[in-house]
């Protein structure tokens, strides 16, 4: 490998590599640069919070974006077919409809006077809502699927003190008590969704809950974060929405980074890294291509497409909105090791000169 060498960074504890070539290069070499610590727990679990999880059987054993192993190719081919671009593009009416609805609604709002928070007015429900439907999934209570995911997100990729972990691991643990259920359901009575599909596999109930638990989460709150960053960006320079989409995925994706672990010896640029290394990869705002923000290789997001064309139409259905309100206050952040967003975008109705 050439180019810029990665650097140890000793607060974050990771090598981190932030030149684009070199990433890519280390996401397309998954046998040195394995995934397995991609979705461990970036601050180190207290034994309270452990327990708590062990309560459930919380495991995530490897199944997609921690397996570099056998099993992974026909996992992701049974999760690709929920996200084809054939089933993309019949799902983008919904896709409008749910923010067009949501949009109408904050604009009346805004003209009775009131302040809008258009994260959760307009970004937060329809991407949970369009993967539901994707995957096949009833009856599911969309807010408590947003609150499960922002807490995993935190329990996760955060720096939780040991009282935050034991109210992340509460909820972790009634998400994957959740899960279970929903596993034990299909095995009794198989559908054509999610569930039914990765027992149809052969699949461990460990394993069932471990797709489930990254899919329901990466399947849309990162497609929430990634409308609200671009909600952000055109707060301050209204473009073309196709265009704001690709650049806030060269710029300031809504997940920045992301982790491998040498399983040998390994050089990137000139430096050697150790076996056992840990790597943070930089996927965007390093100057790289908008496709590097999904990955790249065998572990590419496979919800690329959907996401693209939910951060898209949400842009065009706001446009009137955007161009017509102003932030109230500076947006506080989602700030975690691998995820980036605006929480809350509180706006008002600019005054007529």
């Amino acid at each position: 490998m050439s180019g810029c060498p990665a650097r140890y960074d000793e607060g974050l504890g990771y090598w981190v590599v932030d030149d684009p070539a070199l990433a890519r290069e280390v996401l397309l070499d998954p046998e040195t640069f394995r995934p397995d610590n991609a979705v461990l727990a970036h601050t180190p679990l207290s034994v309270k919070a452990l327990r708590v999880l062990s309560g459930v059987g919380f495991a995530l054993p490897p199944t997609l974006a921690n397996n570099a192993g056998e099993s992974h190719r026909p996992i992701r081919a049974a999760v690709a077919r929920f996200f084809s671009p054939a089933r993309v593009a019949a799902v983008e009416p919904l896709t409008r409809e749910l923010t067009s609805v949501r949009v109408a609604a904050a604009s009346a709002r805004l003209a009775a006077g009131e302040q809008v928070d258009l994260v959760q007015a307009i970004a937060a429900e329809p991407p949970a809502i369009v993967v539901l439907r994707l995957l096949g999934l009833l009856d599911v209570d969309v807010p408590l699927l947003k609150a499960w995911s922002l807490d995993s997100l935190e329990l996760f990729w955060g720096w939780p003190s040991e009282d935050r972990q034991l109210e992340l691991a509460h909820s972790a643990a009634e998400f994957y008590a959740w899960l279970r259920a929903r596993t034990t359901a299909a095995r009794r009575a198989p559908a054509d969704d999610l569930f039914g599909v990765l027992v149809g596999l052969g699949l461990s109930d460990e394993e069932v809950c471990a797709v489930g638990y990254f899919l329901l989460i990466a399947g849309q709150e990162t497609t929430t974060q990634l409308i609200s960053t671009a909600f952000h960006r055109s707060l301050r320079d209204l473009c073309e929405p196709a265009e704001v989409v690709e650049q806030v995925l060269r710029e300031a994706s809504s997940v920045p980074t992301w982790r491998r672990i040498t399983s040998s010896p390994a050089t990137v640029g000139e430096v050697e890294l150790p076996a056992g290394a840990p790597v943070l990869l930089g996927l965007s705002g390093h100057g790289g291509p908008a496709d590097l923000a999904f990955g790249i290789g065998i572990h590419r997001c496979l919800g690329a497409g959907l996401a693209r064309m939910e951060a898209r139409v949400a842009l065009e259905c706001a446009q009137g909105l955007l161009a017509g309100v102003r932030l109230v206050e500076r947006p506080p952040m989602i700030d975690l090791l691998s995820f980036r967003a605006p929480k809350r975008l509180l706006v008002t109705a600019l005054q007529p000169s």
